[in-house]
């Protein structure tokens, strides 16, 4: 009896530390967007790693955190970035609770799209080490958007396969 009332108290003191972690992560999460629709590049950049990467949607979109900030740059300064708000996040940990991903769907002037990455605990805080947004094709018109890419993607396909 002893034994599992121990039990029972570890994993709700878990459970509960858990909790606290992705209220965090969300409230990072939720930050990052923000800042990027209010065009605050310090705050933007400064949620994410020294050494993060974000996947953009075209299939050329790798940036490492400088060239990312290279790019983003001007529209920060113009005041022209993106607005995503969360609709819909699933977080994660791996066993030492210091890693965490994630996925999420967003509202977007693209419509809705799909977030995922991973985040890092350093310190006492959840830092961006990888975001990949993805756009989402209903799988009624996944034809009709493929005769839309395929002019493009068909020459990056053999541009690639030449590497």
């Amino acid at each position: 009896m002893k034994k599992s009332i121990i039990l029972l108290l570890f994993v709700t003191v878990f459970a509960n530390a858990q909790n606290s972690e992705k209220e965090k992560i969300n409230k990072t999460l939720d930050a990052w967007h923000k800042a990027a629709a209010d065009a605050k590049f310090e705050d933007y950049f400064n949620a994410m790693t020294e050494d993060a990467i974000f996947i953009g949607t075209d299939a050329t979109e790798n940036w490492v955190k400088p060239d990312f900030q290279t790019w983003a740059q001007p529209f920060f300064k113009s005041g022209k970035t993106w607005n995503f708000t969360s609709l819909e996040r699933h977080i994660f940990f791996d066993k030492t609770g210091k890693v965490a991903w994630f996925d999420e769907l967003l509202n977007t002037q693209m419509k809705i799209c799909r977030g995922s990455g991973v985040l890092v605990k350093v310190g006492k805080e959840w830092k961006i080490q990888q975001y990949v947004l993805s756009m989402t094709v209903p799988n009624d018109e996944v034809s009709a958007a493929i005769k839309i890419k395929a002019p493009i993607e068909d020459a990056l396909i053999e541009k690639l396969k030449k590497k």
